[in-house]
């Protein structure tokens, strides 16, 4: 398993969303410690042509990320609370986005754990990721890792304080399911929502 190559994220959103399941997501914050999981759910956004993309009316200060190199994590804040972690895709000058929706956690479960201030002698692994805020919570990502390089070929050189953000190629393909994108109020009719429907930790 390696980082996935820029190339990989230069194509089109639903087939960026579509792909990246079973994928390995990799964090190391500030503090060295990392978290991993495996992607098992993502929901594509377009550019103009989508309704329910923060692009979808044009280029503003918070949708000129979209529109920038692919292979760069796309993070906001929701309701004042949550964080959302998204890949940006497609070509340069093109907006499109994956928000990554769940995770099914494998490496720094305590970490995770005490992150979300869930007790770690009650906490159960597919309640830690299965929906963006938990998962960002999870994984200590928030504004600071806006902009932050995914690719291979962009990836910096590790170091003691360094974040480190990365998607591993899975070990397998997954059987996916897609349906409509859920929690917008716009384009709802689209299946652009990916999930494997054989894990546990799907959002709600």
């Amino acid at each position: 398993m390696a980082p996935l190559p820029a190339e990989f994220f230069t194509r089109a959103t639903v087939e960026v969303a579509r792909d990246l399941l079973g994928s390995l997501l990799r964090v190391r914050g500030d503090d060295g410690r990392w978290t991993a999981g495996r992607i098992v759910e993502t929901e594509a956004y377009g550019g103009e042509d989508d309704p329910a993309s923060h692009a979808g009316r044009g280029r503003t200060p918070r949708s000129e990320i979209m529109f920038g190199a692919p292979g760069v994590a796309y993070v906001y804040l929701i309701y004042g609370v949550h964080h959302c972690l998204n890949i940006v895709t497609g070509a340069e000058g093109q907006a499109g986005a994956v928000l990554i929706r769940a995770l099914e956690p494998f490496t720094g479960l305590a970490t995770m754990a005490q992150r979300r201030n869930v007790a770690a002698e009650t906490r159960l692994h597919q309640n830690l990721c299965n929906g963006p805020g938990k998962l960002c919570q999870a994984l200590g990502i928030d504004l600071a890792w806006n902009g932050t390089p995914l690719t291979s070929e962009r990836q910096p050189k590790n170091s003691n304080n360094q974040r480190i953000l990365t998607i591993d190629s899975g070990p397998q393909p997954v059987v996916w399911q897609a349906s409509p994108r859920i929690g917008i109020t716009r384009a709802t009719n689209r299946p652009h929502r990916f999930t494997d429907p054989q894990s546990t930790c799907l959002s709600r």
